[in-house]
């Protein structure tokens, strides 16, 4: 009974979260069933970066922007995710309060910031603070919601991607983005934010379990259109061993769980 009600959780969770969004590459049609000889099946290549882009640029900006809002316009399952992710940004905000470091007036480097969720609040602690998304969308949407407070200058939004980021930044952030990288990807692109880190790195990312596995296949059987990118967990021992080889130690750890939201947080900091 519990494995099936966990099951059905799931299944329910894929109609509006990209967390349990199975990887559904698009096959070339197979020939007739008619030919003599039929043609193997074969994979699409996928950009992922490209479909990130252009799902956070349309119909995953409208969605994600009412989910990191005050908006009535959402679910149950989209309150869920809301409160998960603010519990993750929440956590940030009280490991950087407690050092005084944005309070200090350090740099900051929030790479894949959507909205504006947790540059916005670091600059409102005194923080300088670069923000960055792939996405235009978000990006001008995070402009706008500091243009609306008094922050004087102390946040800058712009558009561009992980790898394209440069400088030097006493701490760099990276929240909820590390699920739109596959694997074999993940670890360049934890060095590069790494390079541009001089003292500490913190992370968040959708962490591998059989369990969490288990569950994201179960919600790949849910009926219905995709509405979210590829979304892809990650080995913790795998994140962890990209920050030491670049060196860093991880310092803290904390988990957050909601019922459609997991997202395991990192706080490394550089040796």
């Amino acid at each position: 009974m519990a494995a099936m009600k966990a099951a059905m959780v799931v299944i329910m969770a894929t109609q509006a979260h990209a967390f349990f969004q199975a990887p559904s590459l698009p096959l070339r049609r197979a020939s007739s069933v008619l030919a003599p000889r039929a043609r193997p099946f074969r994979m699409a290549v996928v950009d992922d970066k490209k479909e990130v882009k252009e799902y956070f640029n349309n119909e995953g900006f409208n969605r994600w922007s009412k989910i990191y809002s005050e908006s009535d316009d959402v679910n149950a399952v989209q309150k869920f995710i809301r409160s998960g992710h603010q519990q993750t940004i929440d956590k940030v905000l009280a490991w950087i309060q407690e050092d005084g470091s944005a309070a200090n007036g350090q740099t900051f480097c929030d790479a894949g910031c959507g909205v504006g969720s947790l540059a916005i609040p670091l600059a409102q602690m005194g923080a300088k603070v670069r923000a960055s998304d792939i996405s235009e969308a978000m990006a001008n949407e995070g402009a706008a919601r500091a243009a609306n407070m008094d922050l004087k200058g102390s946040v800058t939004f712009e558009t561009a991607d992980l790898e394209s980021l440069n400088g030097s930044y006493d701490t760099v952030t990276c929240i909820d983005v590390l699920i739109h990288y596959p694997t074999e990807k993940m670890d360049s692109m934890v060095g590069h934010l790494c390079d541009i880190a001089s003292k500490r790195f913190i992370i968040s990312f959708a962490p591998f379990t059989p369990f969490y596995a288990a569950l994201k296949f179960v919600g790949s059987l849910a009926p219905g259109p995709s509405k979210a990118t590829r979304a892809y967990l990650h080995v913790e021992s795998d994140v962890v061993a990209a920050l030491e080889k670049r060196g860093f130690k991880v310092k803290r750890s904390e988990m957050t769980a909601t019922n459609f939201y997991f997202s395991r947080l990192l706080e490394a900091v550089k040796e």
